[in-house]
């Protein structure tokens, strides 16, 4: 079941970087870009990239640890 986890993990990292790159319209990504723009201002898009490296980090030690 860590797999699993760690592998769901690990993809929703990959879309915070695909998101944070291409500054993407999808409706979750605006919200969460919307929210956290008031913490990040302008740079909320890299600190998606960061967000999302660091998630496929930790989905990747979920499954080696599991």
């Amino acid at each position: 079941m860590h797999i699993v986890w760690g592998l769901i993990i690990a993809g929703v990292g990959v879309l915070f970087i695909v998101w944070g790159r291409t500054k993407s319209n999808f409706g979750l990504y605006r919200l969460l870009v919307a929210r956290s723009r008031l913490l990040w201002g302008d740079r909320v898009h890299g600190f998606y990239q960061v967000a999302g490296a660091l998630m496929i980090v930790a989905g990747a030690a979920i499954i080696v640890t599991g």
